[in-house]
C-alpha cells in the first residue's frame, strides 16, 4: 500500500489538510492506521469530531502508537470516542 486512494476533491481546505497529515506521519505504522481512518471518515466527521482529529494528529507517533496498541494508556484528554473509533478501525482491542 502507498498511501490514500481516496480524492481529497470534494473536501474543503480543513479536512484536506487533516487527511494529508493522516497519511504523512513519519513511521508507516500510524500513516495507516490514521490515513486508512481518515480516508473511510473524514468526508462524515462532525466539526467537534474532526477538532478531536486534528488534536490527534498533533501527538507525536511514538505516543499514538503506545496507545493504539495498548502498550500505555490513553491519556485521559485524547481518550475519546473519536479514537475509540480509530482503534476499532485498525482491529487494536482495548488495553
Amino acid at each position: 500500500m502507498t498511501g490514500t486512494t481516496r480524492s481529497s476533491a470534494n473536501l474543503d481546505p480543513r479536512r484536506r489538510r487533516a487527511l494529508v497529515r493522516a497519511w504523512r506521519r513519519g513511521t508507516r505504522e500510524m500513516d495507516l492506521v490514521l490515513g486508512m481512518f481518515a480516508d473511510a471518515h473524514i468526508e462524515l466527521l462532525s466539526d467537534e469530531e474532526l477538532t478531536t482529529f486534528e488534536a490527534l494528529l498533533q501527538l507525536p507517533d511514538v505516543v499514538l502508537l503506545s496507545w493504539v496498541t495498548g502498550e500505555t494508556p490513553v491519556a485521559e484528554a485524547h481518550d475519546t470516542p473519536i479514537f475509540a473509533r480509530i482503534r476499532a478501525s485498525c482491529g487494536a482491542s482495548q488495553a
